[in-house]
């Protein structure tokens, strides 16, 4: 088993990845594999809704960022947890056109998988972060794993989020959470799978 973890923090050694760190360690400790990815401090693009992923066997079509990178390893990952620092109340904004595009353009490879969001901040805005992460996540039939308090982590300057105890102790029982869902469903279908065929609704006709 092994969870693709996403660090979508534009500091690849800041609180993000001290939190992401701490889920890891426990994920290991449970015998349970890992990766961190980074998503760099490099431009990335937004989504166009060119549609071209749709020709393009599950690749967008902007091919000079990480979003295929990171969109190929969905198929050989069995769960997902993503990282953002909180900026105005909001996710990463470079995460957030990855996460998007990757999802758009290859969600088959990771639907239906366990899911968790993690928020680090300064103070404030990390529930609205939390909640801006999670929703992805619920379209894509993916159980949402939860912990003892909501998945936040404080800290401004690095290295500040190895001080907050609670929040790293949020993350251990992410991780065991985690843990015991992809135990409870190896050799099982994938969770939450519907099997009824999509029936969009436009309101404008």
């Amino acid at each position: 088993m092994k969870v693709l973890l996403i660090n979508g923090s534009p500091r690849q050694k800041g609180n993000t990845s001290i939190a992401l760190a701490e889920i890891a360690n426990t994920l290991s400790q449970e015998g349970i594999e890992t990766r961190t990815v980074w998503i760099g401090n490099k431009p990335v693009r937004g989504c166009i809704a060119c549609n071209r992923c749709r020709e393009n066997a599950g690749a967008c079509a902007f091919d000079d960022d990480v979003c295929n990178s990171i969109s190929a390893l969905f198929a050989e990952a069995d769960a997902l947890i993503v990282g953002s620092p909180v900026y105005y109340g909001q996710p990463n904004g470079a995460l957030l056109a990855i996460l998007q595009r990757a999802f758009y353009s290859n969600g088959n490879d990771i639907a239906g998988k366990p899911a968790a969001a993690v928020a680090v901040c300064r103070r404030g805005g990390a529930s609205a972060a939390f909640e801006t992460l999670n929703l992805p996540f619920q379209m894509l039939n993916m159980p949402v794993v939860t912990s003892q308090y909501w998945n936040i982590v404080y800290g401004r300057e690095a290295g500040q989020a190895a001080l907050d105890a609670e929040g790293l102790q949020t993350m251990r029982a992410l991780a065991h959470n985690m843990a015991w869902m992809l135990k409870s469903t190896k050799g099982q279908c994938a969770p939450g799978r519907g099997s009824e065929e999509w029936a969009p609704m436009h309101f404008i006709r």
